[in-house]
C-alpha cells in the first residue's frame, strides 16, 4: 500500500501534459481529451494480476460513464527488459483482446509517470473542469481524486467502498467528491535502471 504522503499530485493540480503512441496507431495528446467534462488518466499494465483483477470493473466504468462526460485513457511506463508481457506489441493485443474502449498509451521514457507520481499499477487520476475556466485547456483542469478503484481488487462483488463511481457520480452531479484521496494498492511501477520514480 503507497503512503499518502508520497503521492506528487495534489488535489486542484492540474493534469501534466502528455504527447505518447497508442495502440490504434496512432500519437495522443493530453489536449485532446481536456474538453471533456471529466478525465481519468490511470496508469496501468499488462501483466500485473492487480491490474487485471480491476481491468474489468475500469472498462465497465468507461463504458458507463463515457456518454455522459468521461474521457478515459490508460498509460503503460512500465520497463520491458524485464517485464516482456508489457511491450508495445502485448499491449495492442490485450487491448484487442480485452475490447478496451479507451486509448491505450506507451510511455517508453517513463517521463509522463514520474510527471503523474504514478506509484503503482492501477493508479487512477480523476481531474475535472475548474470553475473558473481559466487558462489554456489543460490548465484549466484540476485533480479532484486519485487512489484504488474500489476496496476489494480480489472480489469486486465485495467490494463496499467504490472510491472512483462516487468520485464520478458526484462531480457530474456539480456536488464534492466525498473522497478526494485514497492510497493505491497495486503492482509496483517497473522503472528502468537506475530510476526509482
Amino acid at each position: 500500500m503507497a503512503e499518502l504522503d508520497r503521492f506528487q499530485l495534489r488535489p486542484g493540480d492540474s493534469p501534466p501534459p502528455f504527447d505518447l503512441p497508442g495502440v490504434d496507431g496512432r500519437r495522443h495528446q493530453l489536449d485532446e481529451f481536456s474538453g471533456s467534462r471529466l478525465l481519468l488518466v490511470v496508469f496501468s499494465c499488462n501483466h500485473c494480476p492487480y491490474a487485471q483483477a480491476w481491468e474489468g470493473r475500469l472498462i465497465a466504468l468507461s463504458k458507463e460513464f463515457g456518454p455522459k462526460g468521461l474521457a478515459t485513457v490508460v498509460i503503460n511506463p512500465n520497463e520491458t527488459e524485464h517485464y516482456p508481457e508489457d511491450r508495445f506489441e502485448g499491449m495492442v493485443a490485450r487491448a484487442k483482446e480485452k475490447g478496451y474502449p479507451f486509448p491505450y498509451l506507451r510511455d517508453d521514457s517513463q517521463e509522463v509517470a514520474r510527471a503523474y507520481g504514478a506509484l503503482v499499477t492501477p493508479h487512477p487520476f480523476l481531474f475535472a473542469p475548474r470553475s473558473s475556466g481559466a487558462g489554456p485547456a489543460a490548465k484549466s483542469m484540476e485533480l479532484i481524486f486519485q487512489g484504488k478503484i474500489d476496496d476489494s481488487w480480489e472480489d469486486p462483488k465485495k467490494a463496499r467502498h467504490h472510491y472512483l463511481r462516487d468520485a464520478l457520480q458526484a462531480a457530474l452531479k456539480g456536488e464534492p467528491v466525498p473522497v478526494t484521496t485514497s492510497s493505491v494498492i497495486g503492482c509496483s511501477v517497473k522503472w528502468k535502471e537506475g530510476a526509482d520514480g
